[in-house]
């Protein structure tokens, strides 16, 4: 009997994202075709740069900070984490969803701002700076024709922005998608078609690897 096809993966993160991803898991095929960009906007920088502590959802935000200097960081996981401690701050780290975060937050006991995007999928007790956009962006031609095709896609989804995008862009699909999902609060975004889906037992890129490959692999058929 031929060995089964791999399915592919549809990374729709944007690029840095996407091929980090991609190389953790080698050894299946990858299309890349971001679902949004990210773009600055104009904000009060010295504000950010003078707040005695911060709060990290997106390692997109962390540039627009300012100076760490020392400066404590409410992180919201380990990718998060790493990136602020490289840029100097004091980080404490958060177990990779917003709904975990929040009482490290309120813990600490000091005032923060959350420097973030447009769209947030669940708003913090601190107040929030809005620095990007998250903008919508048309799927690249090969990646709609993997959709048209009726091998099975895997789709991660990492941000319910991302997703409420992709399942709109996926609607017509005639590929079996295989959903992985960061977070229940993201799949649950998700509107378009699907064939099997799985929730990452940890939030963060790591468990998500790990819902892939429980995907390709037949298991956890009770979450499909």
């Amino acid at each position: 009997m031929p060995a089964r096809k791999a399915p592919t993966l549809l990374l729709t993160r944007p690029i840095a994202d996407s091929r980090r991803l991609a190389a953790m898991l080698p050894e299946l095929p990858a299309v890349i075709s971001p679902i949004l960009r990210i773009v600055p906007v104009e904000h009060d920088a010295a504000r950010l740069a003078n707040a005695a502590a911060l709060v990290f959802t997106s390692v997109h935000a962390i540039p627009s900070a300012g100076p760490a200097n020392g400066r404590m960081a409410f992180c919201v996981g380990p990718r998060c984490a790493a990136v602020a401690r490289e840029a100097g701050f004091e980080v404490i780290e958060g177990p990779g969803d917003a709904e975990g975060l929040a009482p490290l937050i309120a813990a600490a006991g000091v005032a923060a701002l959350h420097p973030r995007g447009v769209h947030v999928a669940r708003p913090l007790p601190v107040e929030g700076v809005i620095v990007y956009d998250q903008q919508p962006c048309a799927l690249s031609q090969q990646a709609q024709e993997l959709l048209r095709q009726n091998d099975p896609v895997v789709v991660p989804l990492l941000s319910a922005r991302s997703a409420g995008l992709l399942s709109q862009a996926a609607a017509a699909a005639a590929a079996p998608l295989w959903l992985a999902a960061i977070a229940p609060g993201v799949l649950s975004a998700w509107t378009g078609p699907m064939a099997r889906s799985a929730t990452a037992r940890h939030p963060d890129a790591p468990g998500v690897v790990a819902t892939i490959r429980r995907l390709v692999s037949g298991r956890d058929k009770e979450q499909w």
